[in-house]
């Protein structure tokens, strides 16, 4: 493409790609001059042109500019940059159905049950913290949301490889960072707000202000999919400039589940919709994941499927990696291995372990905090999970630059009854937990759930996953099987 092409009276010069980070420009590149929390791409204009950039883009002013080289001043680089990503990428979101969901915990899970149930009638690709999916296609993540240039190139992949709709996970830093607004939404969904990320935005109300941008981005003959049993609904409500459509559990709404009946391994329910009741039964568990569920149902339906054509596929939902996963080689108790790391996250699943845990027998936690991040919420866990659990594991989790341990004594604060033992290394924590467990016991693995790495202070180092660590140790050391794998 050339520059002429995308920017009024600009230059004939031929555009080969496009950048925001001056180490990886190449020939004929457009780069960006991003203010970040850190640096200022404008200190690196001419590291770019010396990289091979043909093409400047900025909003200070700049000094010594060189010939043969375009200088595009705009008002926000940011938000030049999405639309040029766009147009660049031949506009693919609008070749595309694309669904936008978010809120603090459920994002994963929503967007992925959004693609396994369409691509039953429309192929679906996935954008999110667990992977980048479409047809056969399965990327590592780069970010839950990735940044635009590297955002608008996947939806071109994807809509050449004929997805006819993108389930992307959107969070809270990618909307106070402008990383979507290039991105043509049809639908967008909404799943709770709770305690997260408040060392990044400062405030609950600044972090729910960041998490209402998605509503402004939707077309105007959109939806906006919002759950009535949030303590925010109201206020969110009041944000959205597309239709609004509801669901839930407590209150009166579109879609609402009612008569749940909770199951190790399944659950059953009643979905009450526009005065017409179905049974269904799921293979998702805990009160949570239905409502994540009618959120994607909701999605799916108000773009145009019929309710009835869904529920036939509600019982054999493939399992979410990392979220609520549970961990079978035939042992006679459970495992389940969960991305949960914030308050409202850990009294959901806990409450759900306690459900389907005999009164006899024992809840058994690992966990950690990461480091950095939060802290303020680290006793506040701990009291949560020594409220349910008999045992618990303290470890490291993503610890960076902080002592694991002091980070364990910062949980422990919160603790009053529960025997709690810190074991450092991840791994050997969650075979511990297995070693002591007995018949009917529930173990809980909570925090990293499929993440296949450790930030540790020496940077990000090779962790193997809660979900394969939990199978190895029932494997290697529950049944004393000490052969290699």
């Amino acid at each position: 493409m050339y520059l002429s092409e995308i920017f009024e009276k600009a230059p004939h010069i031929k555009i080969t790609s496009l950048c925001s980070d001056s180490r990886a420009v190449k020939k004929g590149c457009m780069y960006f001059c991003l203010e970040g929390m850190n640096c200022d791409g404008h200190d690196f204009v001419e590291q770019a042109i010396a990289g091979g950039a043909v093409c400047i883009v900025h909003s200070k002013e700049l000094h010594d500019l060189q010939n043969g080289v375009a200088y595009i001043r705009v008002a926000s680089v940011v938000e030049t940059m999405n639309q040029v990503a766009d147009k660049f990428n031949g506009y693919p979101s609008r070749q595309m159905r694309m669904f936008g969901i978010t809120g603090t915990n459920g994002k994963s899970t929503t967007t992925t049950l959004i693609r396994d149930l369409l691509n039953h009638f429309s192929p679906c690709g996935y954008i999110g913290t667990i992977a980048i999916r479409y047809g056969e296609v399965d990327k590592e993540p780069i970010h839950t949301t990735p940044d635009c240039l590297i955002l608008q190139g996947v939806l071109k992949e994807m809509a050449d490889a004929g997805m006819k709709n993108v389930a992307l996970e959107v969070s809270s830093h990618g909307l106070e960072q402008g990383r979507v607004l290039g991105v043509d939404f049809d639908v967008v969904g909404f799943t709770n707000l709770t305690y997260e990320h408040l060392d990044y935005h400062g405030t609950i109300e600044n972090y729910f202000q960041a998490k209402a941008k998605l509503f402004h981005l939707v077309k105007a003959d959109g939806v906006c999919v919002l759950n009535v049993d949030d303590d925010h609904f109201e206020a969110l409500r009041e944000e959205c400039e597309a239709r609004v459509v509801t669901y839930g559990i407590t209150k009166p709404c579109d879609y609402r589940a009612d008569e749940i009946e909770l199951h190790p391994t399944s659950t059953t329910f009643t979905l009450v919709h526009h005065e017409e009741s179905y049974r269904v039964t799921t293979n998702l568990v805990a009160t949570y994941n239905i409502s994540n569920l009618l959120c994607a149902i909701a999605c799916i339906c108000e773009s145009g499927y019929a309710l009835k054509d869904l529920i036939p596929y509600l019982d054999t939902l493939a399992q979410v990696d990392g979220r609520m996963e549970r961990i079978d080689e035939g042992q006679p108790f459970l495992v389940i291995v969960d991305y949960a790391h914030t308050p409202d996250g850990f009294e959901k699943i806990y409450s759900y372990a306690k459900a389907v845990t005999p009164s006899d027998r024992k809840i058994i936690s690992v966990f950690g905090s990461a480091g950095k991040r939060d802290m303020k919420k680290r006793p506040v866990m701990g009291e949560i999970a020594d409220r349910y659990s008999s045992l618990i594991y303290l470890t490291e989790e993503d610890p960076r630059d902080e002592d694991p341990k002091e980070i364990a004594e910062d949980i422990k604060k919160g603790m009053r009854h529960a025997n709690c033992v810190f074991i450092a290394d991840r791994y050997d924590a969650i075979r511990t937990a297995v070693e002591t467990a007995n018949v009917s016991d529930t173990i809980l693995i909570l925090g990293k759930g499929d993440e296949t790495f450790m930030d540790r202070k020496n940077g990000t180092q090779f962790y193997m996953g809660d979900h394969k660590a939990a199978r190895h140790a029932l494997k290697h050391y529950y049944f004393g099987n000490e052969s290699e794998s």
